[in-house]
């Protein structure tokens, strides 16, 4: 049973779960749905189109599903949805989907901190931190167990690869290279994120094939293509190997280097 404040309100068409618990001034809008297990502080908003799974603690003054931020938007049917078990906290606005994608997707697992933005049709994965007043323009894309600190300004379309580090402050346009670090200003690739690697559990070999691969695109001389092409001929083929081929293969808008 669900322990529901009566200074909440909820639009009778709602959909909730069993056991959570639903603060005061809180805002539940008609045709959400709210899984088992959450919590939703007080004067949390959550509007037409969110759809939330199980395990959440959403902080005070979040707002999710509101209206995308975006012209073309035309009123049409979409949604912003939430995965299990991640804290969403303070004032974190969480917009839904246009007609590009459809939706906005967070995945399950990941840190929300404090006044961060999620636009409309952002894909977020699993496992991720995103840092306080980060935020992160529309279709982009962030990859499972990213970590971006405060204040990172992250480009429409822009994706940035999994298990990476991006420093506080940064600013970018293009993809941000699997197992990176970027910061400065213009945004660099600073090298591998290998403390995040080694807490990981990633294999000594698979992080040190991982640095020569980058040595490989990055020092290397040539076209592109044929330096991913050296890559596959002298470096041995790893799920993560073939990760960042493919990466840098969809990566239309060019990468960090």
């Amino acid at each position: 049973m669900s322990k529901i404040s009566p200074l909440a309100h909820i639009d009778p068409t709602a959909i909730i779960g069993d056991n959570c618990e639903i603060g005061p001034f809180c805002f539940i809008d008609k045709g959400v749905v709210i899984g088992e297990n959450n919590t939703l502080m007080n004067s949390v908003t959550v509007l037409y189109g969110a759809r939330i799974g199980d395990g959440n603690v959403i902080f005070p003054g979040a707002v999710i599903g509101a209206v995308p931020q975006d012209l073309k938007f035309r009123g049409e049917d979409t949604t912003a949805e939430i995965g299990d078990n991640n804290k969403i906290r303070e004032n974190v606005t969480i917009n839904r989907g246009t007609a590009a994608q459809g939706r906005t997707k967070v995945g399950s697992n990941n840190l929300l901190m404090e006044g961060m933005h999620v636009a409309h049709d952002v894909t977020i994965g699993n496992g991720c931190i995103i840092g306080n007043s980060t935020k992160i323009a529309g279709e982009a894309v962030i990859d499972d167990n990213a970590i971006l600190s405060a204040g990172v300004l992250m480009h429409q379309f822009c994706r940035v690869g999994g298990y990476t580090m991006v420093g506080g402050g940064t600013r970018f346009s293009q993809n941000v290279l699997p197992y990176s670090m970027c910061a400065r200003e213009p945004a660099s690739f600073c090298g591998l994120n290998t403390v995040g690697l080694r807490r990981r559990n990633f294999d000594r070999e698979i992080i040190d094939n991982i640095h020569k691969t980058y040595q490989i695109i990055l020092q290397g001389t040539g076209r592109l293509n044929d330096l991913l092409c050296r890559v596959e001929e002298e470096i041995p083929m790893s799920p993560e190997i073939q990760y960042i081929l493919g990466f840098i293969r969809e990566s239309s808008r060019g990468f960090i280097r």
